[in-house]
């Protein structure tokens, strides 16, 4: 099969307004998670959150040497994906064979809300296509809206297009806010955490959720500067429940094994594992379990919600750049809130910043989320 690359790539977050502000504040240890109001609907809620102010900011200087059309009518979330999707464009070049692939699980829903109530405006197509026609990509859009695994299944799916000959090379943008529907969602199942979250922690008491966009180039040519590549990918649904996650952990094992199989390689060959790490009970207890059983238990392990939050569709893809980051700087970056260990079977959590004597080669990410749905890819670096 042809080898898919990964070409460049940035993020826009709670903690950083690009890539290099982002992973400055990750590795000195700074969360973006903070207690915010959500009015008396829901009273003080611990999430992170995107300035909107500063976000307006720092798209008009990204916009100032372009000819893009920026429209003061754009949603907030809108402009943090065409923020995070400016760098990209001015780095590569949209063709015909290029696909345009939006990751998202909510998109616009906070336009339904208060007098707009505008429907339409809340359409996962409509968000797609406006992004699409604003940078000026010649192909329909296409959505990947998969609950927590969306953004990992965005990558899967241009690797996939790539291999088929449906299209050259992929643009993946994800982007999700955290809005009153959002939160009322998870509060109405009590998954919400009363301070910030500690994944895999014994003390654990459910997730915060954040709201970021994230945006890379995936492409079936190898340029010279490209080092990071898909070894293997895999999705396998166990059809669990509506929200819960499976106990046995039998989906994300069979993904892993899949990723893996596809490599050709084994648990053995796996320098981290950049994992879901939601900090709610049971998607941390499955997530361990399925790690054991994948011969995976002894691979350093960390969980990024501790600094942006869980952020839906954008979680799959922002965590994967991080990675790839710290594949690139030879770090581990801890899991914050990690203090002792909260599963039923061990994990080797990463609790401080670490430095490695020898090239971190291998990655290994994987997401869960609503449904049943799991995801698991391999992320690979080339020396040179």
């Amino acid at each position: 099969m042809k080898k898919v690359y990964l070409g460049p790539y940035n993020c826009i977050s709670p903690i950083g307004n690009n890539l290099a502000d982002t992973w400055n504040a990750l590795v000195i240890g700074k969360s973006g998670i903070k207690l915010t109001d959500f009015a008396e609907l829901h009273g003080d809620v611990y999430a992170a959150i995107v300035e909107e102010e500063q976000l307006d900011q720092h798209l008009n200087k990204l916009l100032q040497d372009t000819q893009l059309p920026f429209d003061a009518a754009f949603s907030k979330l809108e402009k943090l994906m065409i923020a995070a999707l400016v760098p990209l464009v001015k780095a590569v070049v949209i063709t015909q064979e290029t696909e345009l692939i939006v990751s998202t699980t909510k998109g616009n829903i906070a336009q339904c809300a208060g007098e707009a109530n505008d429907i339409v405006a809340a359409s996962l197509p409509v968000l797609a296509q406006k992004i699409a026609d604003f940078f000026g990509f010649k192909r329909p859009p296409i959505i990947i809206s998969n609950a927590c695994v969306s953004g990992l299944q965005a990558i899967s799916t241009a690797k996939r297009l790539i291999q088929m000959d449906y299209c050259k090379d992929a643009i993946i943008v994800a982007g999700d806010l955290v809005s009153e529907f959002v939160v009322s969602g998870f509060k109405s199942f009590q998954a919400l955490s009363n301070s910030v979250c500690k994944p895999y922690d014994e003390f654990r008491q459910g997730l915060n959720l954040g709201e970021a966009a994230a945006a890379i180039h995936v492409t079936g040519q190898k340029l010279t500067d490209q080092e990071f590549f898909i070894a293997g990918e895999a999705s396998i649904n166990d059809a669990n429940h509506i929200s819960g996650p499976s106990r046995t952990g039998e989906g994300l094992r069979l993904s892993i094994a899949s990723a893996l199989a596809e490599a050709k390689l084994e648990p053995k060959s796996v320098d981290f594992i950049c994992a879901h790490g939601t900090a709610t009970i049971y998607n941390d207890e499955m997530e361990a379990v399925a790690i054991h059983h994948s011969g995976l238990a002894t691979k350093p392990i960390n969980s990024l919600k501790g600094y942006f939050g869980h952020t839906l569709g954008t979680a799959g893809l922002i965590e994967s750049i991080i990675s790839l980051e710290c594949l690139r700087n030879n770090l581990l970056l801890p899991s914050l809130g990690y203090q002792k260990q909260g599963t039923s079977l061990p994990l080797a959590v990463v609790t401080e910043l670490l430095e490695q004597p020898q090239p971190l080669i291998r990655c290994l990410k994987t997401a869960s989320g609503f449904a049943g749905t799991n995801t698991a890819i391999l992320f690979e670096r080339e020396l040179r």
